[in-house]
């Protein structure tokens, strides 16, 4: 018995890299195991999406109707990341949106733009519950104009341009989430920054407002009382999707701006759709009555 186990511990010990096990593997077994824990505990989900409309109508010279003869063209793109390991996250959106309209005998004219980007961090502190941190700028891309009649011939006045105005929160809060598609989130206290580079756009903002901020500045810091956002982005049912934004800037509690981005997009098949847009403005700075906005295009989406 003896001399059976001396030979199996010289085979043994005649394999190349043969390593007696040791209390140490163990330890090493426990710690791959943690390290793919931590790789699955830690995710990115991502969405990103691409598309373009395209609207177009005509109508005859005795089309008793009415209407007038215009093309429209509009382009989105969306980018969405999120990251997620134990209880911290973080997630940034960054949304634009740009769209013209040629109507006969008038200039081309936006009829969509909005350039939007938020970086939020958030700490969990329950299943729907959470501590979160962010930065969010809201702008647009091309120069705004008023039109008005002067000696029959149109005359535009520009009215707004990139970073003019543009909006910077920053804001800490709670969130709630009962669901993954939908949060609410309340922050006491958040700070913003209207920007408005371009300082002889006062002359023809509505009542000479310049967005809020003082004339021959560029920059007016504002301090809420509270923000309120709700976020939401899911499938209705099968190919059609709502996405809307809103917030609620408390500067105090008689004066409170307030704004709605809001898009339902349905798809016909894998690379047509049909959207419709809408934005809802109620800000005492730049009128004091609502603005809305809306698009309705069909065109392509692409998503990767």
């Amino acid at each position: 018995m003896k001399k059976n186990a001396s030979l199996c511990l010289i085979f043994a010990l005649s394999i190349p890299g043969f390593v007696f096990p040791t209390s140490s593997s163990g330890q090493e077994t426990v710690k791959v195991e943690s390290l793919v824990k931590a790789a699955k505990d830690t995710t990115w989900k991502n969405k990103t999406e691409f598309g373009a409309n395209f609207n177009q109508g005509s109508f005859s010279n005795n089309w008793t109707g009415g209407g007038v003869n215009s093309i429209a063209f509009g382009v989105f793109f969306n980018a969405l990341r999120e990251y997620k390991k134990g209880r911290h996250t973080w997630r940034n959106d960054f949304q634009t949106q740009y769209g013209i309209v040629k109507n006969k005998d008038q200039q081309v004219r936006k009829n969509f733009d909005r350039l939007f980007f938020d970086s939020k961090y958030g700490y969990d502190l329950g299943a729907k519950w959470a501590l979160v941190g962010n930065v969010t700028l809201l702008s647009q891309f091309a120069p705004g104009y008023d039109y008005t009649i002067v000696n029959n011939r149109e005359v535009a006045n520009k009215i707004s341009g990139l970073f003019s105005p543009a909006y910077i929160t920053e804001a800490v809060g709670i969130q709630y989430s009962p669901v993954p598609y939908f949060y609410v989130t309340f922050s006491p206290g958040a700070i913003r920054q209207t920007i408005v580079l371009d300082t002889s756009l006062y002359k023809y903002t509505p009542d000479l407002k310049n967005y809020g901020v003082p004339i021959g500045k560029r920059v007016q810091n504002d301090l809420s009382v509270f923000q309120l956002i709700a976020n939401f982005d899911k499938n209705l049912v099968e190919n059609v999707n709502l996405k809307f934004r809103y917030v609620l800037f408390a500067q105090k509690l008689g004066e409170m701006d307030n704004r709605l981005d809001a898009m339902i997009t349905a798809k016909v098949n894998k690379y047509i759709n049909v959207n419709l847009g809408a934005i809802v403005i109620y800000d005492q700075d730049q009128s004091n009555k609502i603005q809305f906005a809306q698009s309705l295009g069909l065109g392509f989406l692409y998503n990767f």
